[in-house]
C-alpha cells in the first residue's frame, strides 16, 4: 500500500478548510485582552441558539459539564436517578454522577442505536425496587440521528419526568422538520474538535427556552456568582475561554455546509454497499441525519477493519466496551429490565467509517472501492 491512510477522523483538515478566518478570529481574540466570558463567548451563544432556533444557550467548558450543568441548574442531583443508555460515550454517565443523581441505564433499539422507548416508559410507570425516584431522562441522540422521541416525551409528561437532550454527536440533526436541542426542557452540546461543530480544544455549550434556568445555569457555572466573588448558590468553575468561543463562531457558518457534505458521503457509501454483505446504516423516519458517524455492523468486525485498514482506510469503533461493563461502573450502576442485552450485542459488532465534509472525492472514491470489494 503506497498510498497514505484515511484516517476515521481528522479535525485537523477542519482547521485547514477555514485557516484564513479562523485565525484572523483568534488574533481578535487575543488581541481584545479578555479571554474568559467575554464579547466572544458572548456573540457565540447568541449565535449559536439562533442557529439552533431556541431562545438561550450558555457555553461552558465542555460537553460533560454542558449536560451535568444543566441537570445541577434543574435541582436534580443527590436523592434521585436519571435514566439514560449504555450505549453511549462514557461522559453522559458521568455527568450523571458529576451532578451527584445515580444513573439508571437503558437498552437501545438496535437499529438505531438510541433508547428502547418502550423500556424508558416501563421504567417510568413501574421503577426498578430500592432506586431513588426517577427525575430526568437523558436521550442521547448517536451518531447523527434522532432517538424516537415523540414517545419518549409522552412518557415523561405522563410520569412527571424531564427529559433532556444529548446533543452531543447531532448538531443540526432534525426531527419533524426541527433541529434537536429544542424538543426537551434543555440540551446539551460537545464541541470536542471531532464533533460536527468542534472547537480546536474542549468546549461545550446547552441550550433551553427557559430564561430563568439559563440564568440560573449562566451563574452556576462561575461558582454560582451573580456579583462578583460572592456565590449566590453552590457553583462550579466551567468557562468556555474566548479563543474557543472565537474560532467556534466562524466554524458555526460552515457546520450546515458540512453536514450536507456529510449526507453526500453517506450517499456514496449507502450505494458502495448496496449488494453486499453489510447493510447502510437505518434512518429514522421523518428525521434529517447528519452523520457524525457513519457506523456498520458486522459479527466479522476485525477481519472487516483489517480488511479496510490493508485498503489504506482507518475505522474506529463507538463504542467498544458499553458503560456497564466497564470496571468503573459494573455491578454498581443499575440496569433497566433488558438487561442492556441489545447494547452488549451491538458493541461487538458496530464500527465506523471516515467521515468528516473535508474528504475529497478521490478519498471517498478509494473508501467506496474498498467497500465494494469487502463483498468478494
Amino acid at each position: 500500500m503506497t498510498e497514505s491512510m484515511i484516517p476515521q477522523a481528522n479535525p485537523g483538515a477542519g482547521y485547514l478548510a477555514q485557516k484564513e478566518a479562523i485565525d484572523a478570529a483568534v488574533q481578535r481574540a487575543l488581541g481584545s485582552g479578555w479571554y474568559i466570558l467575554g464579547k466572544e463567548g458572548e456573540a457565540f451563544e447568541r449565535e449559536f441558539a439562533a442557529w439552533l432556533g431556541t431562545t438561550r444557550a450558555v457555553g461552558c467548558a465542555n460537553g460533560t459539564d454542558a449536560l451535568a450543568l444543566v441537570l445541577r441548574g434543574m435541582g436534580i442531583g443527590e436523592g434521585m436517578t436519571v435514566a439514560t443508555v449504555s450505549h453511549t460515550a462514557v461522559a453522559t454517565v458521568a455527568a450523571i454522577e458529576m451532578a451527584g443523581a445515580v444513573p439508571l441505564l437503558l437498552d437501545i433499539d438496535p437499529d438505531t442505536y438510541t433508547m428502547d422507548p418502550d423500556e424508558l416508559r416501563a421504567v417510568l410507570e413501574d421503577p426498578p425496587p430500592g432506586l431513588p425516584p426517577i427525575r430526568a431522562a437523558i436521550a442521547v441522540h448517536l451518531y447523527g440521528q434522532a432517538c424516537d422521541l415523540d414517545p419518549m416525551l409522552e412518557a415523561c409528561a405522563a410520569n412527571g419526568v424531564a427529559l433532556i437532550e444529548d446533543c452531543a454527536q447531532s448538531h443540526g440533526a432534525t426531527l419533524h422538520g426541527r433541529k434537536l436541542g429544542t424538543f426537551g426542557t434543555a440540551a446539551a452540546f460537545s464541541l470536542y474538535p471531532t464533533k460536527n461543530l468542534g472547537a480546536l480544544g474542549d468546549g461545550g455549550v446547552l441550550a433551553t427556552d427557559d430564561f430563568e434556568l439559563a440564568d440560573r445555569i449562566a451563574a452556576i457555572r462561575q461558582y454560582g456568582w451573580k456579583e462578583r466573588y460572592v456565590s449566590a448558590m453552590v457553583g462550579v468553575n466551567s468557562r468556555l475561554d474566548e479563543v474557543q468561543a472565537a474560532i467556534l463562531r466562524v466554524k458555526l457558518t460552515a457546520l450546515d455546509a458540512g453536514n450536507a457534505r456529510r449526507r453526500e458521503i453517506a450517499a456514496a457509501y449507502d450505494a458502495a454497499l448496496a449488494g453486499g454483505p453489510l447493510a447502510a446504516p437505518e434512518r429514522r423516519v421523518d428525521a434529517e441525519h447528519v452523520f457524525h458517524q457513519y457506523v456498520l455492523r458486522s459479527p466479522h468486525r476485525s477481519d472487516l477493519m483489517a480488511r479496510l485498514r490493508a485498503e489504506g482506510i482507518g475505522t474506529g469503533i463507538h463504542y467498544p466496551v458499553p458503560v456497564h461493563l466497564q470496571p468503573a461502573y459494573e455491578d454498581r450502576v443499575p440496569l433497566g429490565p433488558a438487561g442492556c442485552a441489545e447494547t452488549a450485542r451491538a458493541a461487538q459488532e458496530v464500527f465506523s467509517l471516515p467521515m468528516y465534509p473535508e474528504l475529497t472525492e478521490a478519498q471517498v472514491e478509494r473508501i467506496c472501492a474498498a467497500l465494494r470489494g469487502l463483498a468478494g
